[in-house]
């Protein structure tokens, strides 16, 4: 009777001390699960502060785009309002043939020059100097020839001239705005498709598809057999191979925040590098070329940090982005100092 009381006891004491010590590993359990919950409610808070700081800074970049186009706007209506007065003051003058020619020829070519500066093209100049070319062509008087030397020098100079193609570029930068919203992100998954679809009658030899005598008519079908078994397994296993890759994807993360980035915060990312291509084009505009430029450098800085590398829509760009970088250039346009000297000299002359 002693006996089975001490195994009684032992074995109670053996269910206590697994019981406590299942206490203890459900104990353990659930802190770490606490730790989980605090780590990555922690996480999501970061995540919503930085959210709202890119939206912060869209609006911030829409309002200056909102400002710098009413600029250009003020600057397209003193133009107007320049050029209106101009042709006000040309037919409110009364002066000989070669005064009002002469006259006529600066106003054009100052104007061309405002024309040149707003547009980042040189084809105002070319034409005004053209033209007045022309006209002293038809006129026909000596004392303008110096004149006529100068425009043709200034007309050389300002072909040979590097310039920036500025509506070039602004179609170009239009349409990397445009393929901003096609954009992958870096941590964007990628759903895999099946390699390859094994059909069973078409992987037989054409010379198995159809037996020669009835005599082989059974190793035929032995063949056949085993042969629809090695296709039927090597599908199944293509598929379980590829179910796999679906579970799990391991890649190398060179940027620890691209890869942290919630999937709603993509459309700020892409909203974003939008922002900064029309910064640039809009530097272009205004002829803030250095500007253009430290906008572009900050936009292919984006591509590459926060944007699938791998994807072709990426790739491509990436590549228009570097060859609008590439064709920006930081000449300025020609000035026209001989034909203004000469002209201010026909002036005086008269």
């Amino acid at each position: 009777m002693w006996q089975v009381s001490r195994k009684w006891a032992i074995a109670v004491m053996v269910l206590a001390a697994a019981g406590l010590l299942l206490s203890g590993l459900l104990w353990q359990k659930l802190g770490n699960i606490q730790e989980e919950l605090a780590r990555r409610s922690t996480d999501s808070g970061a995540q919503a502060i930085e959210a709202r700081t890119l939206a912060r800074q869209a609006q911030e970049g829409t309002r200056e785009l909102t400002a710098r186009l009413a600029l250009l706007e003020t600057r397209i209506s003193e133009v107007s309002l320049q050029r209106t007065q101009l042709e006000e003051l040309m037919q409110s003058l009364s002066r000989s043939r070669d005064e009002n020619l002469v006259v006529d020829i600066d106003s054009a070519i100052r104007l061309a020059q405002q024309q040149a500066q707003l547009t980042g093209s040189a084809e105002p100049l070319i034409a005004a100097l053209k033209s007045a070319d022309q006209r002293l062509q038809r006129a026909a008087q000596p004392r303008l020839n110096p004149l006529q030397r100068a425009i043709a020098k200034d007309t050389d100079r300002i072909k040979v001239a590097s310039l920036t193609d500025v509506p070039v570029l602004l179609i170009k930068l239009d349409e990397l705005s445009r393929m901003a919203d096609d954009l992958l992100v870096a941590n964007a998954m990628v759903v895999y498709t099946p390699a390859r679809a094994v059909a069973v009658v078409s992987s037989l030899p054409a010379s198995a598809a159809r037996p020669s005598s009835a005599k082989a008519e059974k190793s035929f079908t032995l063949g056949f057999d085993r042969q629809v078994f090695q296709a039927w397994s090597q599908t199944v296993l293509d598929k379980l191979h590829e179910e796999a890759r679906r579970l799990l994807r391991v890649s190398r993360i060179d940027q620890p925040e691209a890869a942290l980035l919630a999937p709603e915060q993509s459309f700020f990312l892409r909203e974003n590098f939008k922002l900064r291509v029309l910064n640039a084009r809009l530097g272009l505009l205004s002829r803030q070329t250095d500007t253009a430029r430290a906008d572009l450098v900050s936009a292919s800085a984006w591509l590459n940090k926060y944007f699938d590398p791998a994807s072709r829509k990426t790739q491509a760009a990436a590549q228009l982005l570097q060859q609008v970088q590439a064709q920006i250039k930081t000449s300025e346009l020609p000035r026209l100092d001989d034909t203004l000297t000469a002209l201010a000299t026909a002036a005086v002359g008269r």
